[in-house]
């Protein structure tokens, strides 16, 4: 209940640049409370937090390969913006 109330009231509030970040950590900390007491993962054997925790990583991985895949791209390429999206009414012939 206290994570969801969280969730609500930070849902309402204006953070600016940071509304994304903020929602990211709760779910995060709300995902982590899950997989430790609901899913027993806190008393559960080694290996299979061995596995939680690569499987972690792994994630980690994969995010920070994509991030810098999308942060070396130059800037007329990234979607939205530049060459790729332009309006329709660049394809409008005049008579």
């Amino acid at each position: 209940m206290l994570g969801t109330g969280i969730t609500v009231w930070a849902a309402f509030q204006n953070f600016g640049k940071f509304n994304i970040v903020i929602a990211l950590a709760i779910a995060t900390i709300k995902a982590t409370l899950v997989v430790l007491y609901f899913m027993h993962a806190r008393y559960s054997p080694k290996r299979t937090q061995l596995v939680i925790v690569c499987s972690i990583f792994w994630l980690a991985i994969m995010l920070a390969l994509t991030l810098s895949d999308y942060d070396t791209r130059p800037p007329d390429t990234r979607p939205g913006q530049g060459r790729l999206a332009q309006p329709a009414s660049a394809y409008l012939i005049e008579a």
